[in-house]
């Protein structure tokens, strides 16, 4: 059985890694022409039930915990005038809650558990065809092609493999704008006093400002706003970030001043809630190719864990991938639907003009209640 896995972020390689824990091998095409290539982003927090697990069915839980930071899951949540409505401490050195690692320290340490041809680097899927016979053709930029029999789409967003299954469409959901502060101990010792060793957020009507700290020491600013059609090009001035917050306290908005470089903007999209298609043989999806959701936490977890449910299935059966995709996507499709529900909610919170209200409540909820906002 050849198997090929199209993408090589934190879900490809987590499927990779597991798949050979039980003897599986499949290759992960991968666009970027290396590890380094770019920035992989900021922090992640890790839940127990999603990637974590996933980490302990790669072997990997020694090495995470020796990479990771407890002391990244501290939360302040502010109000634009700089009160406290929200802070949360952890445990010190627990690895009981939901601990932070960069995006790039954990991409590494799943690459350093695979061989190195593992990863066939500078392969930017194209086009994925199926043949006559059974199985696909993958068509890279340059003409270069390959045959596989099983065909795993975990190429994110723009995920080129999905069209093969459904037509679902993105939807617009927000505007991220960021910037990036390096050195901050050094250089802004008031803004790293601010933010602390984790997450703080400052939310105000309709737009958030917030900032994390990265393991190497800087700190990655975001702007959430509302989705409205705009032109992106008039946020990549800090000038114009500011004029959104005016009248916020000035010792927050020196976070768009001190960024490093021009501020960044995109659009954050989202696939339809509820989406799934019917079976094909030999390909299936996973992350945010089979579930793009709102960035506010489940992305990365829910797309380690497709992994392991996948691997685990393949695993159980490799000479019936076919059954194992069956019933990994019936088990994902049930498992993404409240997630999902809760992430667009959360997101429609964010961005609200009772935000803050909305969010001390949603944190600060009794232990017995749902875990869900809205």
């Amino acid at each position: 059985m050849r198997m090929a896995i199209a993408g090589g972020g934190l879900g490809g390689l987590t499927l990779a890694r597991i798949l050979r824990r039980h003897g599986v091998d499949a290759v992960v095409y991968e666009r970027e022409a290396s590890r380094s290539a770019r920035s992989q982003g900021g922090m992640l927090d890790l839940h127990p039930e999603s990637g974590q697990r996933a980490l302990a069915e790669a072997g990997l839980t020694a090495r995470f915990r020796s990479e990771a930071r407890p002391e990244g899951e501290e939360h302040r949540i502010l109000d634009p005038a700089g009160r406290t409505l929200v802070h949360h401490k952890p445990r010190p050195g627990s690895f009981a809650g939901r601990p932070e690692i960069d995006r790039r320290v954990l991409r590494d340490l799943l690459l350093d558990s695979l061989p190195g041809d593992t990863v066939a680097w500078q392969h930017r899927l194209v086009a994925a065809t199926p043949r006559p016979g059974g199985g696909f053709r993958l068509t890279f930029d340059g003409g270069h092609h390959v045959d596989c029999d099983v065909l795993v789409g975990a190429d994110g967003a723009r995920s080129v493999v999905r069209p093969l299954l459904t037509d679902a469409k993105l939807s617009y959901v927000a505007t991220l704008v960021q910037l990036r502060i390096d050195d901050v101990d050094r250089r802004h010792p008031a803004l790293a006093e601010l933010v602390g060793p984790g997450n703080l957020w400052c939310v105000g009507v309709d737009q958030v400002l917030a900032a994390q700290r990265l393991g190497d020491g800087s700190l990655q600013v975001g702007v959430s706003l509302r989705a409205e059609e705009r032109d992106l090009d008039t946020l990549r001035s800090k000038g114009a970030l500011l004029e959104m917050f005016e009248g916020w306290d000035p010792g927050l908005t020196a976070l768009v001043e001190a960024g490093d470089g021009a501020p960044v903007p995109r659009r954050i999209e989202a696939m339809p809630r509820g989406t799934r298609w019917a079976h094909r043989p030999g390909i299936t999806l996973l992350g945010d190719a089979a579930h793009l959701m709102p960035p506010v936490g489940e992305g990365a977890n829910q797309a380690m864990l497709d992994a392991a449910e996948l691997a685990a299935a393949i695993a159980a059966d490799p000479a019936d991938p076919d059954s194992a995709i069956l019933a990994y996507e019936e088990a994902m499709f049930a498992r993404i639907h409240p997630i999902a529900e809760m992430s667009a909610r959360v997101q429609a919170m964010m961005l609200s003009p009772t935000a803050a209200d909305d969010i001390v409540r949603f944190f600060t909820r009794r232990p017995t209640e749902p875990a869900t906002a809205g």
